[in-house]
């Protein structure tokens, strides 16, 4: 059976159904790019143009499911990163980036959704402008890769035109050339409706990692040992993974060192010093090229990078497991573990949470 946001579309049941869609026809937006008025206005002209769109309609029923919800959550965080700047001048900067927070709160925890299904929304809602703007990027051809490792580009074009045909402004042929563009340098990438590829992970590792990197040089695999690096919200059952590995994998464990010194997880200062005798025990490990467990929470992109730069330096293969249980069972998880964790400070982070991307690590895997 297909998943379903809801099986009452129509605008004025969505408001009832959905408070963040009450939200949009409170939320103003520049008076030059969005004449037609508030994102509410903007939203319903868009879902209309993208069901007009013969792609859409040819599209099987799963996929147009995916589409519709990205393009209904697609700005749905401008109402939290609109200012008003004075004479109709309205920026909403960031909105896609807290948009796929949202997006991938809401079919988490609200609305449940299979895994694969919810990061594909929330892919589109964070890249929806990218086919529009991707020219102006500073490394194109490189953003477009990291975006087709997440999304499908076929989709994301079609997101974009509707879009652009859901507004009215007098750019909006340039606005649809670009859009072309971005299908033909898809095209020219090898990634149209596809993710590219890579001749190996260290290859497409190397290549997001360096500033310049050449897309297709393949790298040789020389690694000194491997590090999991494991990824997930407090109480989804990293322990218990770590149960299935064989024994003689070390641990680097940061809540065993805070219990060990007795420190609180909310002591900034305490918290540094676990992290660095966690750091050292990691390159005593390295500098014997034996291979371990980091066990965290690991949860942004930056803190994965900062440790991953770490275990690089010393030759090692990364591999990221990232662990995810339904919403209510990681509640239920929580509730039952010896040293269980605040509700609302799981709601926190949950609002903040970055899945990790194919390109952060030589491997990555997801167990949800």
């Amino acid at each position: 059976m297909n998943w379903k946001l809801t099986d009452n579309k129509n605008w004025d049941s969505l408001e009832q159904q959905f408070r963040w869609v009450q939200d949009m026809n409170f939320v103003m937006q520049h008076h030059l790019h969005h004449e037609e008025g508030s994102v509410a206005v903007h939203t319903r002209m868009v879902l209309e143009a993208l069901q007009q769109q013969p792609e859409y309609r040819a599209l099987p029923a799963q996929e147009q499911e995916i589409l519709w919800t990205a393009a209904l959550l697609h700005d749905v965080e401008k109402r939290s990163t609109s200012v008003d700047e004075g004479n109709g001048i309205i920026t909403s900067k960031g909105h896609a980036r807290r948009g796929e927070y949202t997006a991938r709160t809401i079919l988490y925890r609200d609305i449940p959704t299979p895994f694969h299904i919810r990061e594909n929304i929330a892919a589109l809602v964070r890249y929806h402008g990218l086919p529009v703007w991707i020219m102006e990027r500073e490394n194109p051809v490189k953003k477009l890769c990291e975006a087709s490792l997440r999304v499908d580009t076929r989709l994301l074009k079609m997101l974009a035109v509707a879009d652009i045909q859901g507004r009215i402004c007098k750019d909006k042929p340039a606005l649809m050339e670009a859009a072309e563009l971005f299908e033909m340098l898809c095209r020219e990438q090898d990634c149209w409706g596809k993710t590219r590829s890579f001749a190996t992970g260290h290859a497409r590792f190397q290549y997001f990692q360096a500033e310049d990197g050449y897309i297709d040089y393949i790298p040789h695999d020389n690694f000194r040992c491997e590090v999991i690096l494991l990824s997930g919200l407090p109480g989804m059952g990293k322990d218990h993974y770590i149960r299935t590995l064989p024994q003689d994998i070390p641990v680097i464990s940061l809540d065993a060192i805070r219990r060990k010194y007795k420190v609180s997880p909310t002591d900034k200062v305490a918290n540094g010093r676990v992290v660095q005798e966690a750091k050292e025990e990691a390159r005593n490990y390295l500098r014997k090229q034996q291979g371990f467990v980091w066990n965290a929470t690991n949860t942004s992109k930056q803190m994965r990078s900062q440790l991953i730069d770490l275990f690089i330096t010393y030759g090692a293969r990364v591999k990221i497991v990232y662990i995810e249980k339904p919403y209510e069972v990681w509640r239920k998880q929580n509730r039952e573990r010896e040293f269980m964790v605040p509700e609302a400070v799981l709601d926190a982070m949950l609002g903040k949470l970055e899945i990790p991307q194919l390109g952060e690590a030589h491997e990555v895997v997801y167990s949800a």
